[in-house]
Formats: structure tokens, C-alpha cells, sequence
């Protein structure tokens, strides 16, 4: 299924994408899409067998704002430099573990609204990322069997960074990867049974309609079973909990001078095979 969210900010409502692109709405059935309905398989069934009958009410679309897919989620956890080809262009080694850090669930707009260049930014990046999104409390995870089996579905996100603020202005890279808008999620939350590999997924990003990015997970260090195993050892992840999955090359930092940073006025544009695809334009916060 492709669940999704609408409506204007605060006020969206749950939605389907059927299988011939018509939009549907979900609220007579759930409230959200969040983690209480990711972690209740008889409500997501449910909804399985309305989008089958053909049911659901059908949403105009026209005019209606994508929100992020998932609402009220509890944390964001970020694996840094997980593409070998990252790796390669910003001339680092490849992390013998997952590197990790966090963004907070504030950072997070829909995958059409506007991008802040924060206040004194030179270095704002791109990412397109993989976002695995779970769907049962996970802890201690000993297989990966066991780490896909709480993967509820995946998305499409951009973790925005702020390179001066992340790597010049000294402590962790918090710094520049939790500006506001810095994580627009979605369009869709893809339900895992639509993905077989999320290593096989093609991922692009263009800026003002230049291609920047074309890699593809077959090229993470530490594919989505281990990340989401490794992860569950050193923090409880929750139902509707996000993790952003690295980004392959491409992005400004990795480029040389001079370095062509994102400013007010640009145009970003991502996708991955399958989950949709994202439209920003960037402004002066």
C-alpha cells in the first residue's frame, strides 16, 4: 500500500493511493497514519480490504498539500557515511560500524514544502536518503529476519544539511542537521510488502534540474537489515520511529571548488524507484 498524508499543516488527513493513482480517504476507517495503525496488523488489514473493495472515498487531489506520511513520530536516527561511494568523494574512510546521529521529529515538513536555508548558511547540502520507517518495538534484534520483520514500510527523505554548521562549528553534527524544514518525508509510506529489496532501489536527486545524484542501495555499507539490527542494540525503536539511511554520492560537499551549496531561489527534486518523488524550493529563513 501507498499511504500517505494531506491536508494543511497540523490538519492532514489520512489518505490511500490505489493501484491506479486514485487518491482515497482513509479517515473513516483510522484517525492517522502513525505508529499506533503501523503497529496494528488487524487495522492495517482492514484497510487492505476497503482498498480492494473499492470502498474508500475517492479525495480531488487538485490544490490538496502533501503532508509527511507518518504523523507524531518519535525520533529520527541518521547512519552517516553509509554509501561507499560518499565515502569515496568526501575522501573518508568507510565506518567500520554505523555511524549515528539523531534529528529531531520537528525538522520534518511534506515532501513539497518549502526548504529554509538557515540564517549565516554558505554550506547548505542535499541528501536523498532511503527513510525506513518501523512498525514494532525493536529491541536487541539478533537476525536480520528479525530487523526486517519491524520494518513497516519506507519513504523518501532529504536530510538537509548545513556543512559549515555540522563540521566547522565544532561538537556533533547536530548542529547542521536540525535547522527547521531540514527533513522533508514522503510522498508515500510504501508498506513494506511492496519492496522485496530495499537494496535494490535507485535513488536520484537534481538541483534546478541538474542530475547530482544517481546512485542506488546496492551501494550502503551497511544494508537496512543491519542498520535497523544494529540500531535496536543501542536505543528502543518504537512503532512510527524514522531512520534515514545515508545518501550516495553527489552532494555539494563531495564536489569541487568552487562547491555549489544550495541558496534561496533553488529548485531540489528527489526520488527513489517506487516511493515517490519530492519537489522544494529553497528560501531565506
Amino acid at each position: 500500500m501507498k499511504l500517505l498524508r494531506v491536508g494543511t499543516v497540523g490538519a492532514e488527513r489520512p489518505a490511500l493511493l490505489d493501484e491506479t493513482g486514485v487518491l482515497r480517504d482513509l479517515s473513516g476507517l483510522v484517525p492517522d497514519i502513525d505508529g499506533a495503525l503501523l503497529a496494528d496488523d488487524g487495522k492495517l488489514a482492514r484497510i487492505r480490504a476497503a482498498a480492494a473493495s473499492g470502498e474508500l472515498p475517492e479525495l480531488d487531489a487538485a490544490g490538496l498539500r502533501t503532508g509527511p506520511p507518518v504523523g507524531r513520530i518519535g525520533k529520527i536516527v541518521c547512519i552517516g557515511l553509509n554509501y561507499h561511494d560518499h565515502a569515496r568523494e568526501t575522501g573518508a574512510a568507510p565506518p567500520e560500524e554505523p555511524i549515528i546521529f539523531m534529528k529531531a521529529p520537528d525538522t520534518v515538513v511534506g515532501p513539497d514544502d518549502t526548504v529554509l536555508v538557515p540564517r549565516g548558511s554558505v554550506k547548505t547540502d542535499w541528501e536523498v536518503e532511503l527513510a525506513v520507517v518501523i512498525g514494532r518495538t525493536a529491541r536487541y534484534l539478533e537476525s536480520d529476519e528479525q530487523a526486517l520483520a519491524a520494518v513497516a514500510g519506507y519513504a523518501v527523505a532529504h536530510d538537509v544539511s548545513e556543512r559549515a554548521f555540522q563540521i566547522e562549528r565544532s561538537g556533533q553534527w547536530d548542529k547542521g542537521k536540525n535547522c527547521e524544514t531540514f527533513n522533508p518525508l514522503g510522498p508515500w509510506l510504501v508498506t513494506a510488502d511492496e519492496v522485496p529489496d530495499p537494496q535494490a532501489l535507485g535513488v536520484r536527486l537534481w538541483v534546478n534540474g541538474e542530475l547530482k545524484q544517481d546512485g542506488t542501495t546496492a551501494e550502503q555499507i551497511f544494508p537496512v537489515a543491519e542498520v535497523v539490527r544494529y540500531v535496536s542494540h543501542f536505543m528502543t525503536l518504537y512503532p512510527g520511529d524514522v531512520i534515514n539511511t545515508g545518501t550516495p554520492a553527489g552532494v555539494a560537499m563531495g564536489r569541487p571548488e568552487p562547491k555549489p551549496y544550495l541558496r534561496a531561489g533553488d529548485v531540489v527534486e528527489l526520488e527513489i524507484d517506487g516511493l515517490g518523488r519530492q519537489r522544494q524550493e529553497l528560501k531565506d529563513a
